[in-house]
């Protein structure tokens, strides 16, 4: 039976590679989810799945559905994919994604237009037609919000907007979520994400938790550098 999930697609762990400045372990994460009254959760870390049996056990056993996805870099830009084959290492281009999109894979743009060489930013237009939507990222306060031009250009490509966490920290985790019409496997889910079958749950963060925000993943992750 379809009903509204609440879902986050983007988060980070400290199994990913260095440097992600992440806080928790996956299994902290989930156990964090689960307070929170998640239902549907992917761990996105950079350039590696985060995913197995056990996680999905784990997962399951307190009410949520683990979708396999991760966070690649192509050209220097980031992507996030869910639920394609990883198995083989084999997504090294933008070409390599629309070879293997299907029905049942998703492929969105993180923080696409925020400040970074990392966001796809200008390249977004050239590639659109392999994205199946567009992050909303919780990162954002009234007077600073880069998610602007992300509702402008999905309202141009009809495109739908996610609302994700892109969680490095635990107090990040619900900041903004997506409550998705579907029901309760990685198929419905990521079918209702495309048909854009969803509603962003989300509030301008204040200007001292942006900066604290801020300042502990630029610790965590100069840490990571020298560590």
């Amino acid at each position: 039976m379809k009903r509204k999930l609440k879902a986050d697609l983007h988060t980070h762990t400290l199994e990913g590679k260095k440097p992600e400045s992440a806080e928790c372990t996956a299994k902290q994460l989930i156990d964090a989810a689960q307070k929170r009254e998640f239902d549907v959760l992917s761990i996105t870390n950079h350039n590696l799945v985060t995913y197995d049996k056990y996680l999905v056990d784990y997962a399951a056993e307190r009410g949520i559905l683990l979708i396999a996805g991760v966070e690649v870099t192509i050209r220097h830009k980031h992507v996030l994919l869910y639920n394609f084959d990883f198995s083989n290492n084999h997504i090294n281009s933008f070409e390599d994604i629309e070879k293997l999109k299907a029905e049942d894979n998703l492929c969105l743009a993180p923080h696409p237009f925020y400040p970074g060489s990392v966001s796809i930013q200008g390249e977004f237009d050239r590639y659109r037609h392999i994205f199946d939507g567009l992050e909303f990222c919780h990162f954002y306060c009234r007077q600073i919000n880069f998610n602007k031009k992300a509702a402008e250009k999905a309202a141009k490509y009809n495109l739908p907007l996610v609302g994700m966490s892109d969680t490095h920290m635990i107090s990040q985790l619900g900041c903004t979520y997506s409550l998705v019409e579907a029901e309760k496997d990685i198929e419905s889910v990521i079918g209702a994400i495309k048909q854009g079958k969803l509603e962003i749950v989300t509030q301008p963060l204040g200007i001292l938790a942006l900066s604290k925000i801020s300042l502990v993943m630029l610790k965590n992750d100069l840490f990571s550098l020298f560590s």
